[in-house]
């Protein structure tokens, strides 16, 4: 699976970073379903890469501005392809990202702070999730810099990968 990611070197967007998250894909609307409940409304997976500006985010901190907008930008969500919920143990998946054949990360979900149940309770306690909705997990680790003309590759060796060119 190949794309092209661009960058957003505008204004003050200079510092880039990613990490390789497991991506949950909903299936089943969710509105308040209890952690028991929430894998049966899980159609899937998907490797992705998780983009933040740095420097954005933090001349949003010092000027008191949600800060958020810079894991917003155009193209800051990589995603990979869909993987069925049958075909993966959430709790155990060993994800790898490269950036131009680097190892920059190498974890488990296992070593994760919050995991993927308790992750989809807390997020559908507030927000309705919607058929399609995907849900990145975070990473226990192993935020690093892109620059422009890197090759970004997240896996889940022998399921998925996918790479992503900084452009």
């Amino acid at each position: 699976h190949q794309q092209k990611l661009a960058d957003q070197q505008k204004e003050a967007v200079v510092s880039t970073q990613s990490t390789g998250e497991l991506g949950v894909v909903i299936g089943k609307k969710m509105s308040k379903v209890p952690k028991a409940e929430v894998m049966s409304h899980v159609a899937g997976y998907s490797v992705t890469i998780d983009v933040t500006c740095r420097d954005l985010q933090e001349k949003c901190k010092a000027e008191r501005k949600p800060w958020s907008i810079s894991k917003c930008l155009d193209t800051h969500c990589a995603v990979g392809e869909f993987i069925p919920a049958e075909k993966l143990k959430h709790n155990d998946v060993e994800m790898k990202l490269t950036v131009n054949g680097e190892l920059r990360q190498h974890v488990n979900t296992r070593e994760m702070l919050f995991d993927v149940p308790t992750l989809l309770e807390y997020v559908n306690r507030y927000i309705t999730l919607l058929p399609g909705d995907l849900v990145q997990t975070g990473t226990p680790e192993g935020v690093g810099p892109m620059e422009k003309g890197d090759k970004v590759t997240v896996s889940i060796p022998g399921v998925s990968e996918a790479s992503f060119t900084i452009v």
